[in-house]
C-alpha cells in the first residue's frame, strides 16, 4: 500500500513537471527554421533554399538526417540526465522540465526535415499531434477541427503529460539508488528521447510520403487530362 501511495504521489509530481515543461517549451523553446536551414545546409550540404525543397530530395537523405538529429538530442538528454540524476528523485521534476524542452526541440527539427514548418496555427497543431503520437496518445483530427489552437495545445499537453508520467514512474524509480542515479538518469533520458524521436520521425515520414504521393497523383492527372484548345 505504501509503495502504491508513493508511486501515485510521484506520478502526480512527474505529470506536473512534464506539463509545465511542455508548456514552457511551447512558449519559449522553439527552433528557428531559418537558422536550422542554414545549419543543415552547411553541415550536410543539402541543396535547398527552403524546407519545401526537401520534397525534391531522396527520402533516404531525409531519414539519415533525421536519425542524426535524434542521436544529437539523445546525447544532450543523456548529459542533462547525468547531471540531474546525481540528485536522485529530488531533482526529477526539474529534469522532466528540461527533458521536455530537449524532446520538443528534437520533434520540431524532425518536423522541418520532412518539410513541415510551424508558422501557422494548423502547422503548430500538426506538431503537437506528432508529439502526442510520440507519447503514445492518439489525438483525433476531429478534435482539432472543433478547437482553436490556443485551446487545443494545452489539452494535448495535458494528455501527453498524463501518458508519459506512467512511463517515467515505472522506469525512473531506479534513481533512488544514490551512487547509480547519475548513470541511470543519463541512460533513461537517452532512451526516452530515442523512443519519442523515432515515433515522431515515423509520424512525419508518413505525412511526408502522403504529400509526395498527392503531388505525384496531381502530376499524373494533369498529364492525362485533355488539353483545352483555344
Amino acid at each position: 500500500m505504501a509503495e502504491l501511495s508513493h508511486k501515485s504521489w510521484l506520478r502526480r509530481r512527474v505529470e506536473e513537471g512534464l506539463r509545465r515543461g511542455f508548456h514552457h517549451a511551447y512558449e519559449t523553446v522553439k527552433v528557428d527554421p531559418a537558422k536550422f536551414l542554414l545549419q543543415v545546409r552547411a553541415a550536410y550540404g543539402l541543396p535547398i533554399t527552403s524546407f519545401q525543397g526537401v520534397y525534391a530530395l531522396e527520402v533516404d537523405q531525409l531519414d539519415a538526417l533525421a536519425h542524426r538529429v535524434i542521436h544529437s538530442g539523445m546525447k544532450v538528454a543523456a548529459a542533462e540526465g547525468a547531471g540531474f540524476g546525481m540528485g536522485g528523485l529530488m531533482t526529477i521534476i526539474p529534469d522532466m522540465g528540461i527533458l521536455s524542452g530537449i524532446t520538443l526541440r528534437t520533434i520540431q527539427k524532425l518536423s522541418l526535415i520532412y518539410g513541415f514548418e510551424f508558422n501557422t496555427e494548423e502547422e503548430t497543431a500538426e506538431l503537437w499531434i506528432a508529439a502526442a503520437s510520440a507519447a503514445g496518445v492518439d489525438i483525433s483530427r476531429e478534435l482539432l477541427e472543433k478547437e482553436v489552437v490556443s485551446r487545443f495545445v494545452p489539452r494535448v499537453i495535458q494528455r501527453i503529460a498524463a501518458q508519459a508520467s506512467r512511463e517515467v514512474v515505472e522506469k525512473w524509480t531506479g534513481r533512488i539508488i544514490p551512487l547509480a542515479s547519475s548513470v541511470i538518469g543519463a541512460g533513461l533520458n537517452y532512451y526516452f528521447v530515442r523512443a519519442w524521436g523515432e515515433r515522431a520521425r515515423s509520424h512525419f515520414r508518413q505525412r511526408h510520403m502522403e504529400m509526395r504521393n498527392r503531388a505525384i497523383e496531381g502530376k499524373l492527372v494533369g498529364a492525362d487530362s485533355p488539353k483545352v484548345l483555344s
